[in-house]
């Protein structure tokens, strides 16, 4: 049995977690997921784990879920995002990262890409327009990456942000 070096706290109603994610740009698209079971949409990665740096945490992912080996470029955002999902209240701590993925990677500009079972989740992966408009009709959260899409920062900026509650998505 593998122990869960994933990095998250439960306490009862609320949970604490550290995600770290990527944007992979292909054809004027973006790289997004979701648990098939979802309505919304997030950038790939997953929960860091005890002993691995952040890029190694989405190299991992990227690994496990894509099975391609994925170039980490700079940090985007950090971002202490708030929210309410699945009858809980959640603080993450999320890191967002420029990433490059292999040509390998099919693409297609509106069908799924891929589909892996990851766990308990079915999780598929679709490129998406990569516009204000676009992303914010997905939704995916944290929803603030909608307004920032068409021009990146050039530096790593840090946010508090508040999703407010994704089961009303």
């Amino acid at each position: 049995m593998t122990r869960d070096m994933r990095i998250r706290l439960k306490q009862p109603g609320r949970i604490w977690q550290m995600r770290v994610a990527g944007l992979a740009f292909r054809n004027g698209h973006v790289l997004v997921h979701r648990a098939a079971h979802e309505r919304f949409w997030t950038f790939p990665g997953g929960r860091a784990e005890i002993g691995e740096t952040t890029a190694e945490t989405l190299k991992r992912e990227m690994m496990e879920e894509l099975g391609v080996e994925a170039r980490i470029d700079r940090l985007l955002w950090s971002v202490e995002n708030f929210f309410h999902y699945e009858g809980k209240h959640w603080q993450e701590y999320g890191l967002y990262y420029l990433m490059h993925l292999p040509e390998t990677l099919p693409f297609h500009e509106s069908d799924i890409v891929h589909r892996i079972q990851d766990g308990k989740n079915a999780l598929e992966f679709r490129w998406a327009r990569a516009t204000r408009a676009a992303l914010a009709a997905l939704p995916i959260p944290p929803l603030f990456i909608a307004d920032d899409i068409e021009t990146l920062p050039e530096t790593p900026r840090h946010l508090v942000w508040d999703d407010g509650d994704l089961d009303a998505l």
